[in-house]
């Protein structure tokens, strides 16, 4: 495996743990507010959006630098 592709996945796998975290604790918050099934339903909504997230990042991310790239030109 090169290591541009290391690269690739490990900034997937640590964008994918931060951003999920945030928003997945940023919209709980405001639509349940912090009640005690708050940090369960957290950590369920975290686990779901990280799965989803992955994939979308490493997929989809490769398209959006390009049309970037274009933008730019």
């Amino acid at each position: 495996m090169s290591t541009q592709l290391k690269r690739k996945i490990a900034f997937a796998l640590l964008m994918g743990v931060v951003t999920t975290g945030m928003i997945s604790f940023v919209i709980l918050a405001l639509n349940l507010g912090f009640s005690e099934k708050f940090a369960l339903a957290w950590l369920r909504s975290w686990g779901i959006g990280y799965v989803i997230v992955i994939p979308a990042i490493l997929l989809i991310g490769p398209r959006v630098q390009a049309q970037v790239e274009r933008l730019i030109k």
